[in-house]
């Protein structure tokens, strides 16, 4: 009896892997057709107003990668300081918090900036974008780097304790170095998820059409353009949304390949 149900559980597994392969591969091809067949130069040098996603392109970079300036250093020393310092209820009270903070869905974090950065200020700014990634990102990497450092075997800060290491140093130069591809794929799965976020900044940062670098006004975003493109009526909308869909996808995948490669070489 035991050998049947090992036997039914195996396939229900591999059963559900497939079907859930199947709906990515369904998902990519799609993207893959729909968005190639709308790609073209032109869209890389001119701005939405002109027909192209250029502005919206930089803007969504320049989003993302303000928001993990922020998002990654704090995150990275929340984890350290709750696996490796932190004792008792307050540190526990700093782990739960960031496991509710993980599971909040994002338009309620997009509500919560809009409180605070978007209507006191009078009006959508890119600053509050960055915010709302970034309280995204903060809680995923302190998950991550908490997880991956209590991997790490106690005899290797023991042994660098023995050899007359500080703390700090056995943290820096054994525990971080033991754990660093998990902690590095952790940023990477918060980045890549910042990165395709359209909620929070529908009530933050919005878009705009004009190329632009000043954080105080309504900034492009490629993924609410996207939402916006999709509902158009027009055919030439909806295949711009079919092109910065596909750009922002080989952007996610472009950022995790560079960072495994890099994180690939620094292990051996």
């Amino acid at each position: 009896m035991r050998l049947v149900l090992n036997k039914i559980f195996l396939a229900l597994s591999v059963l559900s892997a497939l079907l859930g392969l199947g709906f990515l591969g369904w998902i990519l091809v799609t993207l893959f057709i729909e968005g190639l067949s709308s790609l073209h130069f032109s869209l890389f040098i001119n701005d939405l107003v002109d027909g192209g996603l250029r502005n919206l392109i930089v803007g969504q970079l320049i989003l993302a990668f303000l928001a993990g300036a922020i998002g990654i250093p704090l995150g990275m020393l929340a984890g350290i300081y709750i696996r490796e310092y932190g004792r008792g209820k307050y540190a526990e009270f700093i782990r739960d918090l960031s496991d509710i903070m993980m599971s909040a869905p994002s338009i309620v974090i997009g509500a919560f900036v809009y409180a605070i950065a978007v209507a006191p200020f009078g009006g959508a700014n890119g600053f509050a974008g960055i915010l709302a990634l970034s309280i995204m990102m903060i809680p995923i990497i302190i998950n991550t780097t908490d997880s991956m450092l209590s991997l790490v075997p106690k005899e290797l800060r023991e042994a660098g304790i023995a050899l007359g290491a500080s703390k700090y140093r056995v943290i820096l130069d054994i525990v971080i170095k033991a754990a660093k591809v998990g902690i590095m794929t952790g940023v990477l799965l918060a980045f890549a998820r910042i990165a395709g976020e359209t909620a929070p900044l529908l009530f933050t940062s919005e878009t705009s059409n004009y190329f632009s670098l000043d954080l105080t006004q309504s900034f492009p975003s490629l993924t609410v353009s996207i939402y916006n493109l999709a509902n158009e009526p027009e055919e030439s909308s909806r295949d711009l949304a079919w092109a910065a869909s596909f750009i922002l996808t080989m952007m996610v995948l472009v950022i995790n390949l560079v960072g495994r490669f890099i994180t690939r070489n620094k292990h051996k």
